[in-house]
């Protein structure tokens, strides 16, 4: 797979650029891509980033808005964290393009959840620590669905459409379970229901699914989770730290 990235195809250009510290790359389909912050090799605390809806290998670090997106959001997380803790975006799966039927669907997050789960082992495997999973979006449908198969320590959601569980209880994880929503977040538009297959359960941030709360009252729109000064990065650099208990 590396061996793509020195082909020169343009629109991989930026994974093969000095630095880039690829730990997996697949050029195959739209591609996907996971890509370490940090020092993998010693870190004490390891975070993961699973991304939501329309993100794939090209638009993992596209231009936008600055810690928004895959590698936006785990190079936020780096920085606010500092040295000890290494993040890596995972855009391991492939995801919903649009708010169409397949981001209503379970399909792709439950083949994307068997794709998490070997990741996390295999990071088991080489000795890294126990990790954090932060779930975006449709990310966290992919996180719910593969909570008991992986070691996480803490699973948190955010702008999160459901993780097809009752309550934080139901993926039969011994992970603690985190959920924030901005208010400007257009999720929350999204109806929280489950009906032949279709819409991802019960609300991550009601009361009654008994997730421990995120602050994310100063968050602005669906993506601004991780901008720098917001409660919510702050909330998420302690737990990335293992500073909550």
């Amino acid at each position: 797979g590396l061996a793509v990235l020195a082909t020169g195809e343009a629109r991989y250009a930026s994974l093969a650029l000095p630095g880039r510290r690829i730990l997996a790359f697949d050029p195959r389909g739209r591609g996907q891509v996971a890509e370490v912050f940090g020092d993998l090799e010693h870190a004490a605390h390891v975070s993961v980033i699973v991304p939501g809806s329309d993100n794939d290998a090209a638009s993992h670090d596209a231009p936008r808005k600055p810690a928004t997106g895959p590698a936006g959001m785990a190079r936020a997380l780096e920085a606010a964290a500092g040295g000890g803790t290494a993040v890596i975006a995972w855009t391991g799966y492939t995801t919903p393009v649009g708010v169409g039927l397949d981001a209503a669907d379970g399909r792709l997050a439950q083949a994307g959840a068997v794709r998490l789960a070997r990741f996390t082992a295999g990071l088991d495997a080489v000795g890294v620590p126990d990790p954090v999973l932060f779930c975006h979006s449709y990310g966290s449908v992919v996180c719910g669905l593969a909570a008991r198969h992986t070691d996480a320590t803490d699973i948190v959601v955010f702008g999160s459409p459901g993780m097809r569980a009752d309550s934080a209880a139901d993926p039969r994880t011994g992970a603690r379970v985190w959920a924030g929503r901005g208010p400007s977040d257009w999720i929350a538009n999204v109806p929280n229901v489950e009906f032949a297959g279709i819409g991802h359960g019960a609300d991550p941030t009601s009361p009654a699914f008994g997730a421990r709360r995120v602050p994310a009252g100063d968050v602005q729109g669906h993506t601004g989770y991780f901008a720098p000064g917001t409660r919510s990065l702050a909330a998420f650099t302690a737990i990335a730290k293992g500073d909550v208990r």
